[in-house]
């Protein structure tokens, strides 16, 4: 389906001190950040109040907590379904051993600077069943499941063309109603999604609790993007900015000029631009205190919310054509909405007033 831009007559242009972001979601890999602490700076002129590290397996779990600690971030701790194969591979107790390392991860650090909020990145992608065939994902995603219980953690999941296993798996864990909160869960976020509406709505519904941010679908194509934008279309009591968490996954997924994306990102105002968007140099012309051009940065998070913005504000245009009222949600609101439900579903409450 072609991308529709509608002439923006409202950007409903905020001063930047209203904005605030959390990212939640730092690859692993942050620490090619050789200037992290420009980076920083660079974060904090766009608002963005702090990240979320994600741990895919335990060597980078014990980095993702490392990196929190070192520079006040959070952490996930998990196991990636791609690195599923690492629990029978461990050498010291095989997966069980690799299970209590990520538990002692976890128990030894859910409090103080740079603590764990999260368990995973956890789940099923049956489109890399070359990392690690489907039996062994399942095998180890149920079994991880275990911590979310004990320590009543949020998830931070990933799903890929594993929609029936991955419902089916969480249901039968106990996570099919409320988050899971009946066995000991808090709901949580997922992260990497590229399924249909339908199958969102499974999520919506089903396996993740109705006030905490929902899943991430991405910006790269228009339709994975169709998912916010019919949600709203369709089913307009849905599309709040309570189910709005955008995150970019830095230092990867940079948005381009061929993503679908763009047209909705030329509309930037430029005082946002400018700080979402800093200008980059090419890596071999690398000058401190310039972001590095095709690494991705935590400033784009904001870029990420006010394409959603953009599809919610098209959506709208389009059922008020046809005599149908729609609530309008600036720009502005869906920021803060999301904001406010990250700080909610990670329990950041020392953010509430960053």
């Amino acid at each position: 389906m072609p991308v529709t831009v509608v002439a923006n007559t409202n950007t409903d242009d905020v001063s930047l001190e209203r904005l605030r972001f959390i990212d939640i979601a730092g690859a692993p890999p942050f620490i090619v950040f050789d200037d992290l602490e420009e980076m920083k700076k660079r974060c904090q002129a766009a608002g963005v109040k702090s990240l979320i590290i994600t741990g895919t397996s335990l060597r980078e779990s014990r980095n993702a907590v490392k990196l929190a600690k070192e520079h006040d971030f959070y952490a996930t701790v998990g196991c990636h379904p791609t690195r599923s194969t690492d629990f029978d591979n461990h050498k010291d107790g095989g997966p069980e051993g690799y299970l209590h390392s990520l538990e002692t991860l976890i128990s030894s650090n859910l409090t103080g600077r740079g603590r764990v909020v999260a368990l995973g990145e956890l789940g099923l992608d049956y489109d890399r069943t070359h990392h690690a065939p489907i039996e062994v994902q399942k095998k180890y995603f149920r079994m991880q499941l275990s911590l979310a219980k004990k320590y009543h953690l949020p998830m931070f999941l990933h799903s890929r063309a594993a929609h029936h296993d991955f419902v089916q798996i969480l249901t039968e864990e106990g996570f099919g109603t409320n988050g899971g909160r009946d066995v000991g869960g808090a709901g949580g976020v997922v992260h990497s999604f590229t399924g249909t509406a339908e199958e969102a709505q499974d999520y919506f519904e089903r396996v993740l609790a109705k006030n905490t941010p929902k899943y991430r679908s991405s910006t790269r194509n228009s339709s994975s993007m169709d998912h916010v934008r019919n949600r709203y279309a369709l089913q307009p009591q849905f599309f709040t900015p309570s189910f709005a968490s955008p995150h970019v996954d830095a230092p990867w997924c940079s948005c381009t000029s061929t993503h679908a994306s763009k047209p909705y990102l030329n509309e930037l105002p430029p005082n946002y631009r400018s700080v979402f968007f800093p200008p980059a140099t090419q890596p071999e012309r690398f000058v401190m205190g310039k972001p590095v051009k095709g690494r991705n940065e935590p400033t784009a998070v904001g870029g990420v919310a006010w394409v959603v913005y953009c599809l919610h504000r098209n959506a709208r245009e389009e059922a008020l054509a046809r005599g149908e009222q729609r609530e309008e949600i600036p720009f502005w609101k869906i920021a803060r909405k999301a904001y406010k439900n990250t700080i909610e579903v990670f329990k950041l409450q020392e953010l509430a007033d960053a």
